[in-house]
């Protein structure tokens, strides 16, 4: 696959920046759908094209955020997204979340490779001391992955999420470089 806006290329997956050409495909519908978006904050508010085109827009441009399209090599197709958000540049940390848009790719690794590689992105390249993420105290899939990842559950945020008519826990996990000392 010859595409010239990779940033990060892993064994199945490569990341490239979120294109508008993104929008035209599932991207919005992902975020739409009941069963995807289940346990995160999505779905508040119903995604159109132009809600998106903003998104990514400011996405392009913004200096405390990484949005990356997640891209199956042997397909070329988007199947979801990664990101470094909240960037403080400061304390050097960020929040990285993860969306699998599509649903076939679920349980084959795809999500697992794709952190790695912007985990090691922002320590390395971003010279990032700690990267963390929450997720709902339902979502066992995102746990699993938070663990595989090597992050350490940091705490609970009691009820912080209120999803299909019922509060969650959020679930903190951290990761700290260490050779950042």
């Amino acid at each position: 696959m010859q595409d010239k806006n990779i940033f990060l290329t892993g064994d199945s997956i490569i990341l490239r920046p979120l294109q508008l050409k993104d929008i035209e495909g599932n991207y919005r519908l992902w975020l739409n759908d009941p069963q995807i978006i289940l346990h995160n904050s999505h779905g508040r508010f119903p995604q159109t094209p132009e809600t998106l085109l903003s998104y990514v827009n400011a996405a392009q441009v913004s200096g405390k955020e990484i949005t990356l399209a997640v891209i199956d090599k042997n397909t070329g197709d988007h199947i979801g997204n990664i990101s470094l958000q909240n960037i403080n540049w400061i304390d050097r940390n960020a929040e990285i979340a993860f969306l699998l848009g599509e649903s076939k790719f679920q349980g084959k690794g795809v999500m697992f490779e794709a952190g790695k590689l912007l985990i090691d992105h922002g320590f390395k390249t971003l010279n990032l001391h700690r990267i963390y993420c929450g997720t709902s105290s339902a979502n066992t899939p995102m746990q699993r992955l938070a663990e595989k990842l090597e992050m350490i559950k940091e705490g609970i945020r009691k009820e912080a999420i209120y999803k299909n008519g019922k509060y969650f826990d959020i679930i903190e996990y951290g990761l700290i470089n260490k050779s950042s000392y």
